[in-house]
């Protein structure tokens, strides 16, 4: 096990149940070894997964990086403390793994990028979706000319969360905390990949790919955020990323991203890693791949040198669409017509969002565009320089 290189977990609690669970895994293969768990109150026996033996446990991040003589760190904390965490990691010479959304502001993330490419650290930023073998496939796909012209990329997602879900955390489903941005809406926290990997699809992926961002951002809960929302990304590629969310659907579904091309389709089901490619005179032809964990291929790249999947420049055009959302007015409530309470599920739904998320995946259109009687024309059209 002297060979594994140590880690430290910041954040193991919520979806940082994921991470204990996949750093197990890779304890398992002797690639990692648990060093540190970085949580405001130590986790007990009964929350850490058998087998990860007692890693040391700190609310200090700085203090417990030194103590376990980390190589990698996990940040999986809530958003506005991601930059910061990051720097300290990077000062000491950690490598790193920092959860999506990688900063709640364009301003905060060039700061974490700037900072770590300074210390000259390796970090990974956690889009999951980007390490599907779907992904390179598809490009080759569409490079190849299998669906024409390529006119523009859908994304679609058509999720559901409970009442509850907004109380989980102090942060959850706000904009700002404390005077401090947050941004946890739809399309920039559970919904993130939908827009990461629709941007990636269409080769936009740098901030200076991202020309001009319109947004139609509602809610029907009683948040601070968006819960029902859609996005069209101007693009220096010359073609349209159009993505819509909601967390109120009628019935939930897997999310997916759609490239159109003017003589077929390829629709990528991401966290599946499914991929079918329908175009004209031929059958759909459907295909699933692997998937390269992304603390894996951190760790391949800090012992052969393997490339990093997803480098924080490379979700640059990502936070451009986020800063969007967050220079945008404030989301606007549904009016109380438009949406209703599922009693058995603690949940609000909004009758008919599955279908207009669906058409504007289909169509590259907005919700106004589409003729929803509750969606204003895009109140913003952020210009991005």
């Amino acid at each position: 096990m002297s060979s594994a290189v140590p880690i430290v977990l910041a954040g193991a609690r919520g979806h940082g149940r994921w991470h204990l669970d996949n750093i197990r895994r890779l304890q398992d293969k002797g690639i990692v070894r648990l060093a540190g768990i970085c949580e405001l109150t130590p986790l007990s026996d009964d929350e850490l997964p058998e087998g990860l033996g007692a890693p040391e446990q700190s609310a200090d991040f700085g203090a417990l990086l030194d103590s376990t003589r980390a190589r990698v760190a996990v940040i999986c904390t809530p958003i506005p403390t991601h930059t910061d965490l990051a720097l300290t990691a990077a000062r000491k010479g950690v490598h790193l793994l920092l959860e999506k959304p990688p900063a709640p502001s364009y301003a905060e993330y060039r700061r974490m990028a700037d900072g770590i490419a300074e210390t000259g650290v390796a970090c990974q930023i956690g889009f999951q979706s980007l390490g599907s073998h779907a992904v390179p496939a598809i490009r080759t796909m569409m490079a190849e000319g299998a669906i024409g012209e390529i006119t523009g990329v859908g994304g679609a997602g058509a999720w559901a969360r409970p009442e509850s879900y907004y109380r989980r955390a102090p942060w959850a489903g706000r904009r700002r905390l404390n005077g401090v941005d947050v941004i946890d809406g739809a399309l920039t926290n559970p919904l993130a990949h939908a827009v990461a990997t629709a941007l990636a699809l269409n080769g936009s992926v740098r901030a200076d790919d991202v020309t001009a961002v319109e947004t139609e951002l509602l809610r029907a809960n009683d948040i601070e955020s968006d819960d029902t929302s859609c996005v069209r990304v101007g693009t220096a590629q010359d073609r349209p990323v159009v993505v819509a969310a909601t967390l109120c659907a009628e019935d939930p579904d897997e999310p997916y991203v759609v490239v159109h091309g003017d003589r077929g389709r390829i629709t990528f089901w991401y966290k599946q890693d499914r991929v079918l490619l329908q175009r004209a005179g031929r059958g759909p032809e459907e295909s699933e791949y692997g998937r390269t964990d992304l603390l894996e291929n951190l760790v391949e790249h800090l012992i052969d040198g393997t490339d990093l999947l997803v480098a924080p420049e490379v979700t640059g055009a990502f936070m451009k669409v986020v800063e969007a959302i967050r220079l945008a007015p404030d989301p606007a409530p549904l009016p109380a017509g438009a949406w209703r309470l599922l009693p058995d599920e603690q949940r609000r739904v909004v009758p008919g969002i599955d279908g207009l998320v669906a058409a504007a995946a289909d169509t590259l259109a907005l919700y106004s565009e589409l003729g929803a009687p509750w969606a204003d024309p895009a109140r913003t059209k952020e210009v991005s320089t």
